[in-house]
């Protein structure tokens, strides 16, 4: 059996803002995995997203397939997508929706009759977030020894590419004898991801993606508290200094439900290397690329488009 993970708590609301970027900065190069609280995001509009989502997955299966995605916003079913591509397995047990920027028209929502209330909640939820992640990024920017609007200056916050995604991995419905993950083995795709669950566990993550045999601990969740990760762009800009750490879902013996905030840069941002994080002896490791490019390529390759 895997070993539990403790991560650190950083609370958003600390005065103390130099302390706090420094344990952030910490927690980042350890293991890229904490726990955010004091976000902004009340239990009670969070007990509704979860209500609501529940409410969403619980349709059958041709109503939901009505709101296909579309722009990557919308369902999507069973087994649609293998987040590691290396699998020769089917898809990922699990299904889901996609809310995207709230200021492009592009999403898709339920019938106001078939689900009273869903869009405004989801749409709330949205701004919460958006504002908490905000929030983290300036935090996230002192611990790299930055200007605190430094994300805003390169213009990843002009229209960030920022993403609800509802999470529904059913009850154990492997009867065959090949391994089928939740969400299998990968890193997420942007700045920072936030995620709240209810309390199933599933979650795991392996600190050293490039060790054989994979080494896995369990991330237990902490109520009124996000779980909060690195995705590769930061670690493109920080060069590796910052860690996407490989996480997984294990398909859970009873439904689970989660919800997770993808944040990603406004499409044209460039996201390239720090100049704080290279030298002569560490030079950038990865090309400088724009920041629609690098998102449409992990898509790409995750739906075998």
């Amino acid at each position: 059996m895997p070993d539990a993970l403790q991560f650190p708590i950083i609370d958003l609301s600390s005065p103390d803002r130099f302390s706090i970027a420094n344990l952030i900065r910490q927690r980042c190069v350890d293991h890229g995995f904490f726990y955010l609280v004091n976000h902004g995001v009340d239990e009670e509009l969070i007990s509704k997203v979860f209500e609501q989502s529940s409410n969403f997955f619980s349709l059958p299966i041709e109503e939901k397939m009505k709101l296909v995605t579309k722009n990557h916003r919308g369902y999507t079913a069973l087994h649609a997508e293998k987040l590691d591509t290396t699998l020769t397995t089917r898809g990922d047990s699990k299904e889901s929706f996609y809310i995207g920027p709230l200021t492009d028209d592009l999403n898709q929502w339920p019938l106001e009759e078939d689900l009273p209330s869903w869009r405004c909640t989801m749409e709330t939820n949205h701004q919460k977030l958006l504002s908490a992640v905000t929030k983290l990024l300036s935090l996230i920017a002192l611990s790299l020894k930055l200007e605190e609007d430094f994300f805003e200056k390169v213009g990843a916050l002009i229209e960030p590419l920022a993403f609800i995604r509802l999470l529904h991995y059913p009850g154990d419905l492997n009867s065959s004898s090949e391994e089928i993950f939740g969400a299998s083995a990968h890193s997420d795709y942007g700045m920072v991801t936030l995620l709240v669950t209810d309390g199933v566990p599933g979650l795991q993550i392996c600190r050293e993606k490039s060790k054989q045999p994979r080494v896995w601990e369990d991330v237990p969740s902490m109520s009124g508290a996000f779980i909060v990760n690195i995705g590769d762009m930061m670690e493109g800009w920080t060069n590796g200094l910052f860690r996407s750490t490989l996480h997984r879902v294990l398909q859970p013996r009873q439904d689970r439900y989660s919800v997770a905030f993808f944040t990603n840069p406004s499409k044209d941002c460039i996201v390239e290397c720090l100049e704080s994080c290279c030298t002569e002896s560490c030079p950038p490791r990865f090309p400088p690329i724009k920041a629609i490019d690098y998102l449409e390529e992990r898509v790409r390759l995750t739906y075998g488009l």
